[in-house]
């Protein structure tokens, strides 16, 4: 299976990391409090780390891969 795009969460900071398997309280939950995830690519899962912390533009993941679309200068 290949690694995964995911968003780690643990207080304020939001962390960008690969996983092979699915993050679950087991595997993930002495690093993270929660994971957002799957993107689709890692400019997506970036822009959520960087601006979707109360950002009420930036609630699901297809949000931020769109924002990081427009960003990189996309429609």
């Amino acid at each position: 299976m290949a690694s995964r795009i995911y968003v780690g969460v643990k207080g304020s900071t939001r962390k960008v990391f690969r996983s092979e398997k699915i993050p679950t309280h087991q595997s993930h939950g002495d690093k993270y409090s929660a994971v957002i995830g799957p993107f689709r690519t890692k400019a997506g899962a970036e822009v959520m780390a960087k601006y979707g912390r109360n950002n009420p533009h930036l609630q699901t993941v297809s949000e931020a891969e769109k924002m990081a679309k427009q960003l990189k200068g996309g429609k």
